[in-house]
């Protein structure tokens, strides 16, 4: 080994770590490698809210929070009960959400529609019935708006709050990363998706009646507290995910039956060490991922034309 590699336990935790994030590819996936293709900038850029936002580690912990948060609308968590396998295949699954997110994030406009279209695709045989709220069974599909719309603005606020609390700055502020991630609310046939904080406050507040705790919830939650992770990743888990319990509104907080880390009747400090967990997950993964790298090189090369 030599004088300047790592030990031989953290290049494994490094890769195992890798293999979380990419369903345990042996390389770098083609997807993010193709990104670095396209001929344009894409809907965002460098210096765009967006790439602040998806770029940093925050979207680790938001990832959790938004998957809490869509769980609450029983027509979006029928679908997820029905015909998703993320109990199965969880790592297949997170890639999935993942490579529609970065594509849309990073690739360049042809590139994010194409990606989107392959979602929407995907959801057009996502359909059944549901139970609501005031106990009515009604029909549900993926790619119904207002479905489709709950689960945009369960991404947007996920991602917003989890870096709101745990990130850096964001360039234009909150205003800018709603405005600019309302493209991908579009591009998933989401009419007038919110284009301002206050916005995407209202509109998630037009949902509060329809929203409900299940024992379908309450399975995924079971899962989401306890997901087969390997051993050196559990303890970090744990605190990434008492980190997005404490972000949640305490509405939707009661709804799924969670408290916020407490000892006794003593709130826990949970954002130092959240903090101290994404930056260790930094140090893993490295400082920009492979499809920023894409992105870069596509913007060199279309700027040097």
């Amino acid at each position: 080994m030599s004088p300047l590699s790592p030990p031989r336990f953290i290049d494994s935790w490094r890769r195992q770590l890798i293999g979380t994030f990419s369903n345990n590819a042996a390389e770098i996936p083609q997807w993010e490698l193709d990104l670095a293709k396209g001929d344009d900038v894409g809907h965002f850029g460098p210096e765009s809210a967006v790439w602040a936002v998806h770029g940093s580690m925050t979207p680790i912990i938001a990832g959790i929070r938004a998957l809490l948060l869509q769980a609450l609308h029983p027509g979006a968590m029928a679908g997820v009960h029905d015909f998703s396998d993320y109990k199965e295949d969880p790592l297949g699954r997170l890639a999935g959400t993942i490579r529609w997110i970065f594509t849309v994030t990073y690739g360049d406009t042809h590139a994010a529609k194409s990606g989107s279209d392959w979602v929407l695709r995907l959801h057009e045989r996502v359909h059944g019935t549901y139970v609501d709220a005031d106990d009515d069974v009604q029909p549900y599909s993926a790619n119904d708006p207002e479905i489709a719309r709950w689960v945009h603005l369960a991404f947007t606020d996920a991602f917003l709050s989890s870096h709101q609390r745990y990130g850096g700055p964001i360039p234009g502020g909150p205003d800018a990363y709603v405005g600019e991630w309302a493209v991908a609310g579009e591009l998933m046939g989401i009419p007038n998706p919110p284009r301002s904080e206050s916005e995407l406050r209202k509109q998630m507040a037009s949902y509060d009646t329809q929203l409900r705790s299940s024992d379908y919830v309450q399975e995924a939650l079971g899962f989401l507290r306890r997901p087969p992770l390997p051993r050196n990743q559990r303890f970090g888990y744990r605190v990434l995910f008492a980190g997005a319990v404490a972000s949640l509104e305490p509405r939707h907080r009661e709804l799924l039956g969670l408290r916020a880390p407490r000892l006794g009747p003593v709130p826990l400090p949970v954002r130092f060490p959240v903090k101290l967990v994404l930056g260790v997950i930094r140090l893993g993964l490295g400082p920009q991922g492979p499809s920023e790298r894409s992105a870069r090189e596509r913007i060199a090369r279309l700027t040097e034309q």
